[in-house]
């Protein structure tokens, strides 16, 4: 079992933090839309938003874990039949992201903190709310996380379709890497 990342296909590591990264990302997606449709009486009330602010400051931790495993493994070059503007979008999607699930989590934590009231983390310790009492501090982070969040699954499925087109129409070895194959 390879770990790390090597020059022709991603390692264990890197290929886990990948895809478990995927499914929390559409998880907390799925949980944030029906969360917000609760009334008032609804049990799941109070604990869907507590389920969904812990789940995305492990998704944060997690997030931070993939950004220095980046440094410790650097990811595999890009392939040599790439060409130039596919090797461009290739590194400006990427960076778009992973801009974009930090700038979600860092809203969803103004939403969360904007009452000075610290997030607590499935009741095992709490996050402070460093920022709090911006001027419609809550208004304005949710409308940002909203429209981050449906941004980033739009833009993850694009990622899924050129990353099928790679395999199916280009058949090159750019999902077999990210599946733990040889390249």
């Amino acid at each position: 079992m390879q770990l790390r990342n090597s020059s022709s296909r991603y390692g264990w590591v890197s290929i886990v933090l990948h895809w478990a990264i995927a499914l929390v990302v559409y998880g907390l997606f799925a949980l944030g839309l029906w969360m917000v449709g609760l009334d008032y009486y609804d049990t799941w009330r109070k604990d869907a938003p507590d389920l969904h602010k812990s789940i995305g400051l492990v998704l944060l931790a997690a997030m931070l874990l993939r950004v220095c495993w980046r440094f410790v493994s650097p990811p595999p070059p890009t392939l040599e039949t790439y060409g130039r503007l596919t090797r461009v979008s290739a590194k400006l999607g990427h960076s778009a992201l992973y801009l974009g699930l930090f700038a979600v989590m860092i809203a969803g934590y103004l939403i969360s903190t904007a009452d000075g009231v610290g997030i607590p983390v499935f009741g095992l310790f709490e996050v402070p709310a460093l920022v709090s009492g911006l001027p419609d501090q809550a208004d304005i982070a949710g409308q940002i996380h909203f429209y981050l969040a449906w941004a980033l699954v739009i833009f993850s499925g694009l990622h899924a379709l050129a990353a099928l087109k790679h395999h199916f129409i280009d058949r090159d070895a750019t999902l077999k890497r990210m599946l733990g194959r040889q390249a």
